[in-house]
């Protein structure tokens, strides 16, 4: 680590380079993961409403089975699967069938590759980088099933708030009382709001993934986050939101996936929160 932080001209780009790498892999995340869940949440309700069972063969797994073309089932070689390259090396089309590949590819890609270099711009080479890209690579993620399938996975969540308060108890980023705080409070203040709604309307305004995201964020941000985030977030939401259901002629009933939004804010208050607030704090004269 100490030679990586004395040669950021080499750790930099490997960094980078595994960013791609692993996008790579959260690819296969958003588009495998939630069809798995849906698979085993009806075979457990068959099996809890006992009904007769239904031989339904389980998707593709996210490690097992390799890559390939969803449309013609061509099994990708090697030099068809490099992160970034082989989707501008085919021009964005299966080698195969010469269908599209989704831009989703090599945009999760980039992203991750760009998100593990600030983080390790940010934090240099050790172990609270390594806290980062864990931290990053679970966002992304996350924001990528929910903008699909509008699903938070506890599966995701609940780790990524273990995580946090596993970093905490080392005192990795925080200690872990507002690791702790941080990770109640964002529970609370979703639900809170979730209720309250339900109770006015008859409505659920909200899912409960999103409760469970900001308690993870929480434990990775702490108590005095929670605030920015939510603020950060409802801003994000209100103004990106508006601007695509107008583009898409949409109903302001149409429900919009928040989960994004949150991993948005929560990721910059993760990165620059007590910066952010000194800057408020000197703009609004309060510092």
């Amino acid at each position: 680590m100490a030679y990586l932080d004395a040669h950021p001209g080499f750790g930099l780009p490997a960094v980078a380079g595994l960013g791609l790498l692993i996008g790579s892999f959260l690819n296969v995340v958003i588009l495998r993961l939630p069809p798995r869940l849906e698979w085993s949440w009806r075979r457990d309700a068959r099996e809890i409403l006992e009904q007769n069972d239904l031989y339904e063969p389980p998707p593709p797994g996210i490690v097992v089975e390799r890559s390939h073309c969803p449309r013609c089932n061509h099994q990708l070689a090697w030099f068809e699967n490099i992160p970034l390259l082989s989707w501008l090396a085919l021009r964005g089309k299966c080698r195969s069938c010469s269908n599209p590949i989704s831009f989703q590819y090599p945009l999760v890609e980039l992203l991750t590759g760009l998100l593990f270099l600030a983080c390790a711009w940010r934090f240099g080479f050790g172990w609270k980088c390594f806290g980062a890209l864990l931290f990053t690579s679970f966002l992304i993620a996350l924001s990528g099933i929910d903008l699909r399938t509008k699903l938070l996975p506890d599966q995701l969540t609940l780790p990524l708030m273990w995580l946090g308060l596993v970093a905490a108890s080392d005192n990795l980023y925080m200690p872990t009382k507002p690791a702790l705080l941080g990770a109640m409070a964002g529970y609370m203040s979703l639900w809170s709001v979730y209720w309250v709604f339900k109770q006015l309307t008859g409505k659920e305004g909200m899912g409960h993934g999103d409760f469970k995201l900001l308690a993870a964020l929480g434990a990775w941000i702490g108590l005095a986050g929670i605030l920015p985030t939510i603020l950060m977030s409802s801003l994000l939401g209100a103004l990106i939101g508006s601007i695509w259901l107008l583009a898409k002629g949409r109903d302001k009933a149409t429900p919009i996936p928040f989960g994004p939004y949150l991993a948005v804010a929560g990721w910059i208050s993760f990165m620059w929160g007590p910066q952010l607030v000194d800057w408020y704090m000197g703009v609004a004269g309060l510092a």
